[in-house]
């Protein structure tokens, strides 16, 4: 009896682990197929710059995130809704225009010769790295809160 409960314990955890390969999967998409706001995002800060290739994240409950890569190696993340989470320059300059004004000013003055090459906002804060290998980070309303290790 009790190899019995065993298998049909062994049985149930290998469905629920199957099912949750078969409708949480990855898949590239056309950029076409983004949410509006992730097109307003791109078209108004990476103008002239071709999507190379757009992967949907999808989970049993929906979509949960879309990743896009660019043509010049950026990559960018953005939530169901198309609100950008992570923007990687892969050690490029990204363009300032989406970055809040108090993270921008503060890279500015305390760090001149230096330019934000990833930008992560996350729920209470943001992190920026910067192209001198310095991370810092900011509270949500983008004021500086410290140094990160």
């Amino acid at each position: 009896m009790k190899s019995l409960k065993k298998i049909t314990s062994l049985l149930t955890f290998i469905l629920v682990l199957s099912a949750g390969f078969i409708f949480a999967q990855d898949r590239a998409i056309s950029p076409n197929q983004l949410p509006i706001a992730a097109k307003k995002f791109l078209a108004g800060n990476f103008k002239g710059i071709a999507v190379g290739s757009v992967i949907e994240d999808r989970e049993i409950y929906g979509v949960d995130e879309y990743k896009v890569y660019l043509s010049n190696g950026v990559k960018i993340e953005f939530d169901s809704q198309g609100n950008w989470k992570e923007v990687d320059g892969k050690h490029q300059k990204l363009p300032y225009g989406f970055i809040p004004a108090g993270i921008r000013n503060y890279v500015v003055k305390s760090f001149p010769n230096t330019s934000i090459i990833k930008i992560e906002k996350e729920r209470w804060s943001y992190k920026a790295e910067l192209s001198n290998g310095v991370d810092l980070k900011f509270d949500k309303n983008g004021n500086f809160s410290k140094i990160d290790d």
